[in-house]
């Protein structure tokens, strides 16, 4: 069996992924998509309700402004052979008091390790917000999320930690102008290495 067999097998799998059906509120639709090709993976958080309607990762307000980040259009990010989609959680976790519950702890150690073997072409994986910078970078990453944001060249070039481009991120957006100055552009940058 080829990889790209073995990865569409994979994700039929993930898509069938019964888990932690009985805890999500809006019940299970794993949300994820990848190609033998993929050069990025982005690693998010999970989706949201409306993503969890659509089946589309990152079809939200937070994806436009991922993709104003990134510098390409809805094509270029939704073509798999470009951009791998997996967050740390599949399915939508429901509703906090402040906004979503964190991604479900069991997706991540169940399909990232076997995904990510299945996508020899990477050369780029953004990590999108806490949760992702802490399963990734471990010890390595910084005491918080905009120390780690702020160091991010010393992740390159496997990693490229970001913030979640949430609207709710406004505040951290509006208080860390650096991040538009620097980050973004490093972050195209590096992207022009990839494409």
């Amino acid at each position: 069996m080829n990889k790209t067999e073995n990865l569409s097998l994979l994700l039929q799998e993930i898509r069938a992924c019964q888990v932690c059906a009985k805890g999500l509120p809006l019940g299970v639709n794993p949300v994820v998509t990848a190609h033998q090709t993929s050069k990025v993976v982005i690693i998010g958080q999970a989706p949201g309700t409306k993503v969890h309607r659509s089946g589309i990762p990152w079809d939200d307000a937070s994806g436009n402004r991922l993709r104003t980040w990134l510098n390409v259009d809805k094509e270029t990010f939704y073509d798999t052979r470009n951009f791998a989609i997996i967050p740390m959680g599949f399915c939508y976790p429901g509703k906090g008091k402040t906004g979503d519950l964190p991604p479900r702890r069991e997706c991540a150690p169940l399909w990232h390790k076997r995904l990510l073997e299945q996508l020899p072409n990477v050369q780029l994986v953004l990590l999108i917000g806490q949760y992702a910078q802490t399963y990734y970078l471990g010890k390595s990453r910084g005491k918080n999320l905009t120390e780690t944001v702020r160091n991010y060249e010393a992740y390159l070039p496997k990693f490229f930690p970001l913030p979640h481009p949430s609207p709710r991120n406004r505040y951290w957006l509006s208080k860390n102008p650096w991040f538009d100055e620097e980050v973004i552009w490093a972050l195209r940058g590096r992207l022009s290495e990839v494409f």
